[in-house]
């Protein structure tokens, strides 16, 4: 029993350590956020804003292949996308790089209406089903 009590305040002063690295990455990871959001307010798109459209009216969004559709092959294959009953989430399967993160940041909000949502791991782009 008298081994397990320093095991036990071993462990808790590594976790200790860890939630200060943590804190640091936290911060870190907030900072590169601004950054990059500034970075892609400021791009010049290529491409002219395409809404999705039937018949000459947009329509609304009903499928995850509607938003697909709208990415280039290359991004859609970092990209995981899920349905959900408003609003169609897209989350990146790896590391974008902050070029390919702005070109989807792009694509969410000025083709698809959408926003990205920044919550550290659970970090998304939101692209609403109207």
């Amino acid at each position: 029993m008298a081994e397990e009590k320093p095991r036990v305040e071993e462990i808790l002063r590594r976790i200790d350590e860890l939630l200060d690295i943590l804190r640091v990455l936290s911060e870190d990871l907030t900072e590169v956020s601004r950054a990059l959001r500034t970075a892609t307010s400021s791009i010049v798109k290529a491409q002219p804003v395409m809404p999705i459209e039937e018949a000459g009216v947009t329509r609304r969004i009903q499928m995850i292949d509607d938003v697909q559709r709208v990415f280039p092959q290359d991004l859609v294959g970092m990209l995981y996308f899920e349905e959900k009953s408003d609003h169609i989430l897209i989350k990146p399967r790896q590391y974008l790089g902050s070029e390919n993160f702005a070109k989807v940041a792009s694509i969410v909000r000025d083709q698809l209406g959408g926003e990205y949502i920044s919550a550290g791991r659970e970090s998304h782009f939101k692209v609403p089903k109207t």
